[in-house]
């Protein structure tokens, strides 16, 4: 136990059988159960880890590869069918150091987060070995979870080292969390709705000869409309269905009158060029006018929406 604590780690696993054993004999004491989930994997990972000689250690394998967020929340249920009061979810390829599980475990027991996970950008190191590609590739996903999930005060949404209170994990609704990668900033979006408290740890990374299973294509071609649709879901979510707030209305309204603002400008403009004619001013009012007042509107509910991060 950690200060009273019931604490679990939920590891999902795809092989990953040259890194797992070492990362179960690396963590702390104060662990109460290590749940690890073996996701199909094609190597020796189950047998890796059931060899560890931990009994603290307890194997679950899943009947079809369901990916990260698939096999995180499997972790999940079991770990509170346990009765754990925390749990801890990290990778099993040895990139998270366990000697900084006690930080994030601090966060909720001693400040009373909810939700606390790790951020590499806090840490110049992690940043210097962090291999270029994924450094941009975490800034991009990163300023896109922000709009998405409402936390504009995280950053590295993509990191995967993190611990939340199990009162906060039964909140979530398990059924629409998205299954795969994008399983990290899925639950951002969700705690939001509910208001959970959300704090970033400053906790490096180590890089070795691991993989990342991340197909940067893939990520580019599905993250941005699945970043859009989480959007409109916490927006009806939390300002619409729960307590309609002016926000969902300036977005609304906002949006409605930029579109028309651009559209109709468009429109004028070709037409202007097609037919070598001039526009007339009070014409052009038409789209500048709606224009303007679309993207005030929009950038009132994004202030409003930063004022409502929950603090």
């Amino acid at each position: 136990m950690f200060k009273g604590h019931r604490v679990a780690v939920v590891i999902p696993a795809y092989n990953e059988g040259a890194f797992i054993k070492q990362v179960l004999q690396s963590l702390p004491d104060y662990v109460d159960y290590i749940i690890v989930v073996d996701d199909c994997s094609q190597d020796d990972t189950f047998a890796q880890a059931s060899t560890c000689g931990d009994s603290r250690v307890m194997m679950l394998r899943t009947p079809s590869n369901l990916g990260l967020g698939g096999a995180t929340l499997t972790g999940y249920r079991h770990a509170l069918e346990l009765g754990s009061d925390v749990i801890v979810k990290m990778d099993g390829d040895g990139q998270m150091p366990p000697e900084y599980m006690a930080d994030l475990l601090n966060v909720l027991i001693e400040e009373g987060y909810d939700y606390a996970k790790g951020n590499r950008f806090l840490v110049g190191e992690s940043l210097a070995a962090m291999p270029k590609h994924r450094l941009f590739g975490n800034i991009v996903l990163t300023l896109m979870a922000k709009l998405a999930s409402g936390y504009w005060h995280i950053f590295d949404s993509e990191n995967g080292y993190t611990a939340i209170k199990a009162s906060a994990l039964r909140a979530l609704d398990f059924h629409a969390m998205h299954k795969r990668y994008f399983f990290a900033e899925d639950m951002l979006i969700q705690l939001n709705v509910h208001n959970f408290r959300v704090k970033d740890v400053p906790i490096p990374a180590r890089y070795g000869e691991e993989e990342s299973g991340i197909n940067p294509f893939q990520v580019a071609v599905t993250f941005p409309f699945l970043f859009f649709k989480r959007f409109i879901w916490r927006v009806y979510q939390k300002y619409i269905l729960r307590n309609f707030s002016p926000i969902a209305l300036f977005l609304i309204t906002g949006t409605l009158l930029f579109v028309w603002g651009v559209g109709f400008g468009a429109y004028l403009w070709i037409r202007s060029a097609l037919t070598d004619h001039p526009t007339p001013t009070g014409t052009v009012m038409l789209a500048v006018v709606p224009l303007i007042l679309g993207f005030q509107l929009l950038l009132q509910a994004l202030v409003l929406d930063i004022q409502e991060t929950p603090k």
